[in-house]
Parts: structure tokens; sequence; C-alpha cells
């Protein structure tokens, strides 16, 4: 497939039930990453700046699949409703852009990305950021990564969490969790026992609404009401790592 980069611009996408409709300023389906196959590894660039100072790469939860393509000149992919696409409006500003892609534990799907992103944004730091099923690709990779982006960010994480010592990688790494979290597989608990036993820096949410079942996305388990404020907490603690 020729290198291209496909710009989409003043998307607005309506999420599944529950969610309310947003708008991201600059999106782009970008297929210019390659791994080490000469597979293309596609992913979703939302920015505001073209010279952004962070780039979050985000492995959603669930499935983990986001497949983004072009259909009848629209831009199209899955997993609106998850926590972290959710979010994307409140992360991407001056500062902040996103890539969004399926998760995976693959290195050289991930170092595909990476290379990609340092040609294009030469100057930005990197972190990964998974939510629920996505944090095990996230520990997966942690070992690999930690010489390579500034760190990672765990939320919502599954319960082995627990035993992952970040204080042994190079990069930084950040665990944000629900209080109320009700999902059995990913138990509050366990991301304290990270900070606890590891020192892992830790961000304890409160608040916002629960609807449905505990382990999907508009529930306590999503950060649902309370995506925004779950946000900036992320954002200053990357801020503070500068």
């Amino acid at each position: 497939m020729r290198n291209k980069l496909l710009r989409v611009l003043n998307i607005c996408f309506l999420a599944m039930a529950f969610s309310s409709q947003v708008c991201v300023a600059g999106e782009d389906l970008v297929d210019t990453a390659q791994d080490k196959n000469g597979d293309v590894v596609p992913y979703i660039l939302n920015y505001k700046n073209l010279s952004p100072h962070y780039v979050l790469i985000l492995f959603p939860g669930g499935m983990g699949i986001v497949n983004p393509r072009m259909e009848n000149g629209k831009l199209v992919y899955s997993a609106k409703s998850n926590f972290l696409l959710r979010a994307r409006e409140f992360i991407v500003d001056d500062e902040f852009a996103t890539v969004t892609t399926n998760s995976t534990q693959l290195e050289e799907r991930i170092q595909a990305i990476i290379d990609d992103l340092k040609r294009r944004f030469a100057a930005a730091q990197i972190y990964l950021v998974g939510t629920s099923n996505g944090t095990f690709d996230t520990i997966k990779l942690a070992e690999y990564l930690s010489d390579k982006i500034a760190g990672e960010i765990h939320t919502s994480s599954l319960n082995g969490i627990s035993s992952l010592d970040a204080k042994k990688y190079r990069n930084r790494h950040l665990v944000v969790h629900h209080r109320r979290d009700g999902c059995r597989v990913t138990n509050f608990g366990a991301a304290e026992a990270s900070h606890e036993r590891y020192g892992t820096d830790l961000i304890a949410m409160d608040g916002g609404i629960s609807v449905g079942d505990p382990c999907e996305a508009f529930a306590y388990h999503g950060y649902n009401g309370i995506e925004k404020e779950t946000v900036e907490a992320i954002k200053k603690w990357i801020r503070q790592g500068s």
C-alpha cells in the first residue's frame, strides 16, 4: 500500500448509547507506519496543533479492535464508546495529540507506530495509555518500551497490575482507577496494591455514574460522567514529569 495521509477535518461522531455527541478538531487516518515485514499498521491521529508536546497512543479495552479504514470517503472505526476514545475530546489540545490503534502486545507493531511518530513529531514525548483489557498489553509491553517512550498509563487495569514492578523500568508509569470499579477482573484493590508494593504513582478517581454491566464503558469502570476530570488528572501527571 502506498504511503499516504488521509485527512478528515472537523469529524463529528455520535457515540453509542448514554454518550453525547463528540467533535474532534483534526482527525487523520495514517498508514505510514510499517512493521519490519512491511505490513502497514494504521492509526487515527487526533490533533489540534501539528507540533504537540505529547502524543498519547491509546489502547482501548474490550476486544481492543479499532480497525480504522476509509469507506465511501468516510473514516470508519470501532470502539467509539470506549472510555479512551470518548475522552479524546478532553485530551487533544495545543499540547496533546492522540493516536488510536488496535491494542496489541506485538513489539513490531508498537515499534512501527513509535518510529512513525518520531519522524512526524520529533520533539514530542510519547506515552502509551491502555484501559481495561488494553492494560493486558501495556503490562506485557512494559519491559520492551522501558527505554523507548516517556511512559505508560494503565487505567482501569486488570488485576495483574498488582504484580507490576514499574520502578524497574527506565520510564514513568501511572495507574489510574475508579475507587468504585465493580468489575471483578479490575479490582481497585489491585491498583492500590501496585502503589503500595512498588511505589507506582496512583490516581484514584471517584464520582460519576454507573450504568449497566460493571465491566463496561458506561459504568464506574469507564469513568462515566467524570471523563474530563480523569483526563485532566492524567495530563497534570504527564506535565509534571516534563
